[in-house]
């Protein structure tokens, strides 16, 4: 007998279990996956933790420094101030006194100037009358005709010896340059003229130490050029009469050197008189070879007594210089 077969279903039992059992499986990873924490990981420890709080704590320190040095220099500053202040009075005080002791020892240098000007003008006064005296004895002898007003002109060579300070300048020079037209035309003709000042520099700087020559030409450039020519001075003569001495004497030359001026600075009449004594050397009859003729302006008289000190100086020193070197000092009533 033939066997029917029943055909197997196409989903068993096995199959469903086995399905039913992975589904469970599944669902509990799931359960045991989600309630689980994870793991924690601990942070790894930074080796430089120790250093960089080290250095925060010197940051801190030295910031604390800073403000401390801050404050100090504000002190200081505040000190340096007051002690600059205090050294600036004092620096006035320190001034004021020694203007005090400038003005005390000019007072006193002063004082001893005219205690010694006074000496010179009484030795000079002394000597002014024996010259006088001479004078008076020998009234009545005729005068040699190369004499004019006094002066002689017998030199073959003259100089002009020029104040050119700010008194003079301002205030006589148009009489200057009266006078000194007037004495060239008492000289119709020399073998040489020259200009200089009380200091020694020449009007004309190319003919220093050499003569400029005598035509109508050169002395109306120098009488012109004398018009505007105003150059340093310290009033003093003594340097001009000097330096024209010792650059233009010759033991065969007759000269004359003409002084302008209103005022004499120098220290000692005496001293400026024996020096031009001993430059100016005499010839075989005992006559100096250089003669020293001054023309006085009496610029200062028309000041204060007490500031005509100059002034006076300047007529004992002349009077001095042209007596002992064979010349004549002239004293003008009025600079104008």
């Amino acid at each position: 007998m033939k066997l029917a077969r029943r055909e197997p279903p196409e989903i068993g039992i096995s199959f469903l279990d086995t399905i039913t059992c992975g589904i469970g499986g599944v669902i509990l990873l799931m359960v045991i996956t989600t309630t689980a924490p994870p793991p924690v990981e601990s942070p790894e420890r930074d080796p430089r933790e120790q250093q960089i709080s080290q250095l925060q704590r010197d940051l801190v320190a030295s910031r604390a420094e800073v403000r401390a040095a801050t404050a100090g220099l504000e002190a200081q500053r505040a000190t340096l101030a007051e002690k600059r202040a205090a050294l600036a009075a004092l620096a006035r005080e320190t001034e004021v006194a020694r203007s005090q002791g400038e003005q005390r020892s000019a007072a006193e240098e002063e004082a001893a100037l005219n205690a010694r000007v006074m000496g010179e003008l009484e030795i000079a006064h002394q000597r002014l009358t024996e010259e006088m005296q001479r004078l008076y004895a020998q009234r009545n002898r005729p005068r040699p005709q190369n004499y004019i007003g006094g002066i002689p002109i017998d030199s073959e060579y003259i100089v002009f010896i020029i104040d050119t300070s700010g008194s003079m300048f301002n205030y006589a020079w148009p009489r200057v340059l009266e006078q000194i037209v007037q004495t060239l035309s008492v000289y119709p003709r020399v073998k040489g003229l020259q200009v200089m000042n009380d200091e020694g520099s020449y009007m004309f700087p190319e003919y220093a130490g050499r003569w400029i020559e005598d035509t109508p030409a050169r002395r109306r450039a120098v009488v012109e050029r004398l018009r505007t020519w105003n150059v340093f001075s310290n009033s003093s003569p003594s340097e001009g009469i000097e330096a024209a001495i010792q650059q233009f004497y010759r033991a065969d030359r007759k000269i004359s050197l003409y002084v302008y001026g209103d005022e004499f600075t120098g220290r000692s009449i005496r001293e400026v008189a024996n020096f031009v004594q001993k430059l100016n050397r005499p010839d075989a009859q005992g006559a100096p070879l250089v003669r020293i003729h001054a023309i006085g302006f009496p610029v200062q008289f028309a000041n204060a007594p007490g500031m005509q000190i100059t002034g006076i100086r300047f007529a004992a020193l002349m009077r001095e210089l042209t007596r002992r070197n064979g010349g004549s000092f002239v004293g003008l009533n009025s600079f104008r």
